[in-house]
């Protein structure tokens, strides 16, 4: 028999993603619509274990959809690591009343939600990333919203760039993920595209590259650069001493965190909230909200974490394709 679910808490952890206040909004009114009571942990782990735990009522999600950032706060809590401080957490939680907990954030979150379940709480995560690599989904919540920040970004530097006939390297988040940087370097006419899991590290590549296409008569080069290779104000350095040509490098960096989400982010988000609070009140535990094949699915945590992304074969093809 089910576990009777009275009151559901909501957390966000780890980095910030635009998004997230619209899934926090949709789990606070849809729980509230089911009858349930809702209670908002601040500061994501860390949080819970200071019990930084307060009600939440429709009120308290008003004008928030289009704010970036999450209202809630967010922080980075590595002792959750040990079984103790799970335990702790868990026995937090039944103290406050709480029965179901969803958790907006990347895998590490996951891996705190998936203890709190062992505990007896129900758990459901919202992939909250900007990263986009997280494997048992086609979307994360922030994805659409920082790729969009970072090409308008990259827009402007281009523009200068050109004017001066430099070589610019674009430095754009991700960690070890890739998928930033091959949208952006599509979306704005990269002419080399460096990612994590392509990436030979021949930069005498890329220098021939440049030294050909300026001989073609092309004036600007753009290299679009994966925080997961990093290096870029060095990289330029060495490219300007073999090429001879004004080499700069921008690292856009934590601009691409904030920021009004994209209809795109604000609407999954909402969605992806309000299914995470349905499938904790139909009993289930342990499960991620995911988006695959057109549909809003929710999968087992131990088999999405178990899953592998990689780069589209296809798509990074295509990439190459265009910068030629």
């Amino acid at each position: 028999m089910a576990k009777e679910i009275k009151t559901i808490a909501v957390l966000t952890s780890g980095g910030d993603a635009p998004g997230m206040n619209a899934a926090i909004r949709s789990v606070v009114r849809t729980a509230i619509s089911r009858g349930i009571k809702v209670k908002g942990v601040k500061r994501g782990y860390m949080g819970l274990l200071n019990e930084e735990i307060s009600d939440m009522e429709a009120r308290n999600v008003s004008d928030i959809i289009q704010r970036g950032g999450t209202i809630l706060g967010t922080a980075r809590c590595l002792e959750f690591k040990k079984p103790e401080v799970q335990e702790k957490a868990a026995e937090i939680c039944k103290k406050h009343g709480i029965d179901g907990m969803v958790v907006i954030g990347g895998d590490g979150s996951y891996r705190g939600a998936q203890a709190l379940s062992r505990h007896g709480i129900n758990t459901v995560g919202l992939p909250g990333t900007i990263d986009l690599d997280i494997a048992c989904t086609d979307y994360t919540i922030g994805f659409d919203t920082a790729v969009n920040t970072a090409m308008q970004a990259i827009d402007k530097v281009k523009d200068t760039s050109s004017s001066h006939e430099r070589c610019s390297i674009i430095e754009v988040m991700g960690r070890n993920a890739g998928y930033i940087a091959l949208w952006c370097g599509i979306s704005n006419g990269a002419e080399d595209i460096l990612l994590p899991e392509k990436y030979r590290f021949n930069e005498q590549e890329i220098i021939n590259h440049i030294i050909e296409s300026r001989k073609k008569g092309k004036t600007h080069h753009l290299i679009i650069n994966a925080e997961g290779i990093g290096h870029s104000v060095s990289m330029a350095r060495r490219i300007e001493a073999a090429t001879g040509i004004e080499t700069r490098a921008t690292i856009l960096g934590y601009m691409q965190r904030g920021g009004n989400p994209t209809a795109r982010d604000r609407y999954y988000a909402s969605i992806m909230g309000a299914l995470a609070v349905d499938v904790i009140l139909a009993g289930k535990t342990n499960r991620v909200i995911g988006y695959k094949n057109g549909k809003f699915i929710d999968v087992d945590i131990e088999e999405a974490l178990q899953m592998e992304k990689n780069i589209d074969e296809y798509q990074y093809e295509v990439a190459q394709m265009l910068t030629v």
